[in-house]
């Protein structure tokens, strides 16, 4: 007899299984890394995302429609990780709004939650590409589309819309040139794949393994967060408006894109330093203006309000005056730090202007900050993997060192909880890995107390120099398009090995050689660490190149590095500096500036 709906228990199971079917593929699925490197981890990725949803899954009390919804819907949110696992934690964000208010799903209703589901994970992503997981899931939402309304059984049903979303993924290799350059599919697309796959056995009756991890206990809840913030960096300038005004608006109804796009157009009229996040259920507001009553009015037009608090940031910006001016000490630190980042220097003054940054940041935020009972103006916050690389971010005062990388992308929550330990109004992250920015940027939209600015780092080295081009007095959105225009002018390259032969950017490449790689290609191959290294550099190198930083890894000794630099130098007309990074997997990371 053909199945024809699925209860909410029966939709746990299914969703449990295709997190077990993940769970067993994802060596695999790192292995589809475009650029043969030990460092794949899509799979990895994926895999944490969804485990984080299916431990609330297991610890619900009793299973509803709503409550399932909820579980997989906040527990992927906040296990995000890299790009892939973002974007999988909105496909289940979208899909669990449509099916929250049902009691049993058909096909009709399967076929809705997957459009749904497709088109929030398209709108999170700021430039979508086809040829990934995107692009993968839309395939699958036309296919249910079509078969929607055919009254047909859900095992007809997800067959039909595996076997398409299969062909799909087989096709993205033409719709991405370095998939097929690389020889393989997506492999974002090849998990969701999986998980859609061991959803369907489990819906054939398959018994199925509830995978360790996901049977785990959840992780101690996040504590509530200290203290209360204006939203906004002390600036030394007039204050043009003068509340800090946040409030959630619990709404009667979910708002349209219009409505969200008319409320946030309205405060814009009457302030600045504007925040609005809109869900299905509320809105949360932060505005700066003169008149809080006209926000409150306003909102109140959507819904009833909660968590109100109205700052003066006037009286706010006297106490900080006055405690900022105390001495003529800090006005000469001022001056020091504002000639450091804006004046011209030589390439070879960089160590010490590293030390002069950090120095006056230190004594601005005041020797009350550390207690962590006064809030700072700003803090930092940057992902990094390395003793040598993490101890260089320290000697830059960075409050949260979140440990990882390329080899382990730290989740939404790991960034929640390092924002929850910054006691600054004004927290930045730099993730310096291109995979890491979509949770980073996901925190942000999570964060009700302070202002976040994601300074969109690539590279530890983009990390580092935005960093030091950071300026106090300057407004937070200030701040961050300073650091990307000086982080554009960093090119980084990165020493590794082959952990498979393909054929990439005219390269023949085998298992084992050693592979420099550059900020969008790979620039070097060979089969010696140093001779690869030189060629790496070289190739990154040009007429107006000043300054290389070679950073050496865990696997190279320092009298290694030091025979790079001096043969580098050589050649090189500008400066050449070496610092222990004891990064694994790459023996050598290097920026040329």
């Amino acid at each position: 007899m053909a199945i024809v709906s699925i209860n909410a228990e029966e939709l746990k199971k299914l969703f449990l299984a295709g997190a077990g079917r993940l769970e067993s593929k994802k060596e695999w699925i790192n292995e589809l890394n475009v650029f043969p490197v030990p460092d794949g981890d899509t799979g990895t990725n994926m895999t944490m995302t969804i485990l984080s949803a299916a431990r609330e899954v297991q610890a619900l009390p009793e299973v509803t429609m709503a409550g399932l919804a909820k579980a997989i819907s906040s527990g992927s949110l906040r296990g995000a990780r890299g790009n892939s696992g973002v974007i999988l934690s909105q496909l289940f964000r979208g899909f669990t709004k449509e099916i929250k208010d049902k009691d049993v799903l058909n096909a009709n209703h399967l076929a809705a939650a997957f459009l749904r589901a497709s088109e929030t994970a398209y709108k999170a992503v700021m430039k979508p590409k086809e040829g990934t997981i995107l692009t993968v899931a839309k395939g699958m939402a036309d296919k249910a589309a079509e078969l929607a309304g055919s009254g047909i059984g859900l095992e007809d049903f997800m067959r039909e819309v595996i076997a398409h979303g299969d062909s799909v993924l087989s096709r993205t290799p033409e719709m991405l040139p370095v998939l097929k350059q690389a020889g393989v599919v997506d492999s974002g697309g090849q998990g969701l794949m999986m998980i859609m796959k061991g959803a369907y056995e489990a819906l054939l009756g398959k018994e199925i393994d509830v995978p360790a991890q996901a049977a785990a206990p959840l992780p101690a809840p996040m504590p509530e967060a200290a203290g209360s913030g204006t939203g906004a960096a002390f600036d030394g300038g007039e204050i043009r408006f003068g509340y800090c005004t946040e409030f959630i608006i619990n709404l009667e109804k979910e708002l349209p894109e219009e409505q969200v796009s008319e409320l946030k157009g309205y405060l814009e009229s009457i302030g600045d330093s504007l925040v609005v996040v809109a869900d299905e259920d509320l809105v949360k507001v932060h505005v700066h203006t003169n008149d809080p009553g006209l926000a409150i009015q306003k909102a109140l037009t959507y819904g009833s309000l909660s968590r109100m608090k109205i700052d003066n940031m006037r009286e706010e910006h006297e106490e900080r005056l006055f405690a900022a001016s105390q001495t003529s000490v800090e006005k000469g630190a001022q001056a020091i730090s504002a000639a450091v980042v804006s004046a011209p220097r030589p390439a070879s003054d960089e160590a010490e202007a590293r030390e002069e940054i950090p120095s006056f940041k230190e004594f601005l935020a005041g020797k009350e900050a550390a207690t962590e009972k006064e809030r700072k103006p700003f803090g930092f916050i940057a992902v990094s993997v390395g003793e040598g690389m993490n101890e260089i971010f320290r000697g830059l005062n960075v409050d949260e060192i979140i440990e990882g990388g390329q080899t382990m992308n730290p989740s939404t929550e790991d960034m929640l909880n390092a924002i929850e330990r910054v006691n600054a109004d004004t927290v930045y992250i730099f993730p310096n890995n291109k995979n890491i920015i979509l949770a980073a940027e996901q925190a942000m939209h999570l964060t009700e107390d302070k202002e976040i600015v994601v300074v969109p780092t690539k590279t530890v080295p983009q990390g580092i120099t935005a960093i030091i081009n950071f300026s106090p007095e300057s407004a937070p959105e200030e701040n961050r398009t300073r650091m990307e225009e000086e982080m554009k002018k960093v090119k980084t390259g990165q020493l590794t090995y082959a952990i498979r032969n393909t054929n990439l950017d005219d390269y023949e490449i085998h298992e084992g050689d050693i592979m420099g790689i550059g900020d969008h290609s790979i620039v070097a191959v060979g089969t010696d660490i140093h001779r690869t290294a030189v060629e790496m550099i070289e190739a990154l190198t040009d007429d107006d190149s000043e300054l290389i930083s070679i950073y050496y890894g865990a696997e190279v000794k320092e009298a290694e590095a030091e025979a790079l630099r001096e043969e580098i130098s050589e050649e090189f007309s500008g400066d050449v500096e070496v610092y222990n990074g004891g990064q694994p997997i790459y023996y050598y990371v290097v920026s040329v500036e």
